[in-house]
């Protein structure tokens, strides 16, 4: 099930260039998740069932067009739930030409199995590291493990691909790069995921690209479940001073005015 295949320029710089780049991250939107985020932006899609059923041999069709309407990667958004069809996508894409590198986009709740199954196919893993705390994971997303699996996962990840490899233009040709969308309300969760990740990294002696997102947008339910306004910009402050004194300061963080229309693209089976 696919909602929407086209090029994308709302990602981070070094995967869709500037919003004002013709060309973009071939970006495929994929219907489910294994997440029940409270919050999701992409509701209609993660948790509706929005989309269309197509073949493993049309989605690589999607694939090969995307390339050849000058995406500088093939994105690939919350695409877990058909593991299988998207591999022989791949491998009959790849056979008829298909060369650019694959972007796997996740809510980072993925087992380790999985992330070794990708090894291969993924380039470059674009993941979210949403909380450190299993009691606000269980709340707001209903995963009360994802905490521990999210750092198995993101582990496997920086094993698989290394440090961030760049191309001579600035794109990322390999790599991993974390997210994460500061909460309204919680600000102590994301300063805990913060030390976590320096944690990880220390460990792993694999850098990745931290992204620190301030446009947390109160979408689907999340007005029910405590998260009723936009956070504050003392709040997200308050994330970025602490990300500058861990020193997670080569990467991404947003402008406080980033929640945008354009971060929830219509999900019209545009390109399906």
């Amino acid at each position: 099930m696919v909602a929407r295949a086209a090029l994308h320029h709302w990602e981070e710089p070094c995967l869709s260039g500037t919003p004002e780049d013709e060309r973009g991250s071939g970006t495929v939107f994929f219907s489910g998740c294994s997440l029940r985020c409270c919050y999701c932006q992409n509701y209609p899609i993660s948790q509706e069932g929005v989309g269309k059923a197509i073949s493993a041999e049309h989605l690589a069709e999607i694939f090969l067009r995307l390339q050849r309407d000058g995406a500088r990667n093939l994105n690939l958004v919350t695409a877990t739930q058909y593991l299988p069809q998207v591999r022989a996508a791949l491998d009959t894409a790849k056979a008829a030409g298909f060369l650019l590198p694959v972007v796997y986009n996740t809510g980072g709740y993925e087992t380790v199995e999985t992330v070794k199954t990708l090894e291969g196919y993924v380039d470059i893993w674009l993941t979210d590291f949403k909380y450190a705390s299993p009691d606000l994971a269980a709340r707001l997303s209903s995963v009360k493990d994802y905490p521990a699996v999210a750092e198995a996962a993101l582990r496997q990840m920086l094993r698989q691909t290394g440090a961030p490899f760049f191309d001579s233009e600035g794109f990322l040709q390999r790599g991993v790069i974390v997210r994460h969308l500061a909460l309204p309300g919680h600000v102590q969760d994301s300063q805990a995921v913060l030390r976590l990740l320096v944690r990880i990294q220390k460990e792993t002696g694999v850098p990745f690209i931290p992204s620190l997102m301030s446009q947390f947008t109160p979408f689907y339910k999340a007005a029910e479940n405590g998260l009723g306004r936009r956070i504050t910009t003392y709040e997200y402050r308050q994330v970025i001073d602490e990300a500058i004194h861990l020193g997670l300061t080569d990467g991404y963080m947003q402008e406080k005015s980033s929640a945008r229309e354009e971060y929830t693209p219509p999900f019209d089976l545009e390109g399906v």
